[in-house]
């Protein structure tokens, strides 16, 4: 009976080793033959592992881009007209139509997946969100900003530096160490030892913009799941269903706006 319950108890042991074995293989890739490693590195076989993102795998091929020109319809009258001009704004020598032009040629596919109309709603949607993030573009950093703690002390993959703060910064106001890290790794700084480098650098600033649409909108905007989706995606917890309603037709207002000066229609589901 004693040699039985070790038997039993060693190959419980066995059993639970292998699950964390697959447990930390699926989360550094590696995955089995027939699963994908998604963009954040977990293995699947469903579209969030092997479509937008996939790593490695059997993916899903993306989209094919179609032949619009993002910088016909960001055009210097539609940027210039949506940057705040009061002097008092931080951001009004900082951003500029150059910086992101130069930014987006390290995200070919931003703008240019589905039809025209597409592109523009896509363009559209970036730019309310920015607005909204911004107030059109006049703040470099958040407002009180280092009051705030985010740091997740739980993420040990991008752990947080001592005297480090992961506030919002740039056009869509990254934050949290979680974010800064792989954005960083991404584009090519250290988003844990030097945060401030996206309140600095321009270019960088845009990047990391185009960096967070790319991961986690970009897909929800251009397979017509609409505005709302993409409110919900960013700030859901803190703004969608009624949490918070001001800021949430706040971005649908500046998207409804710039869909106008595009000359598209906005589509369904603007609110979450």
């Amino acid at each position: 009976m004693v040699a039985l319950n070790i038997i039993r108890l060693i190959s419980v042991a066995g059993i639970l080793v292998g699950l964390l074995s697959e447990s930390v293989v699926g989360q550094n890739c590696g995955c089995a033959p027939d699963y994908c490693c998604s963009k954040d590195g977990y293995c699947g076989k469903e579209a969030a592992y092997c479509g937008e993102g996939c790593q490695q795998g059997p993916c899903t091929p993306p989209p094919p881009t179609n032949g619009v020109v993002v910088a016909d319809i960001v055009t210097p009258e539609f940027f210039n007209g949506i940057i705040n001009q009061d002097a008092g704004c931080p951001g009004k020598n900082f951003y500029s139509r150059d910086a992101f032009l130069e930014a987006l040629n390290s995200y070919p596919r931003f703008g240019r997946v589905g039809t025209q109309d597409d592109s523009k709603r896509e363009i559209a949607a970036f730019f309310a969100h920015a607005s909204h993030e911004t107030e059109k573009f006049c703040f470099i950093e958040e407002k009180d900003g280092a009051k705030q703690d985010y740091c997740n002390e739980t993420n040990i993959q991008w752990p947080c530096a001592p005297g480090k703060l992961y506030y919002g910064r740039g056009p869509l106001q990254l934050t949290w160490n979680y974010n800064y890290g792989p954005a960083g790794k991404s584009i090519g700084f250290d988003g844990l030892q030097a945060p401030e480098t996206v309140a600095n650098d321009r270019i960088v600033s845009f990047k990391t913009a185009f960096w967070f649409w790319m991961s986690n909108i970009h897909s929800i905007i251009t397979s017509g799941q609409g505005f709302g989706a993409t409110i919900n995606r960013i700030n859901g917890a803190l703004e969608c269903n009624g949490a918070d309603t001001p800021k949430v037709q706040s971005r649908v207002n500046y998207y409804t706006s710039y869909c106008t000066q595009l000359g598209v229609q906005p589509g369904d589901n603007l609110s979450c």
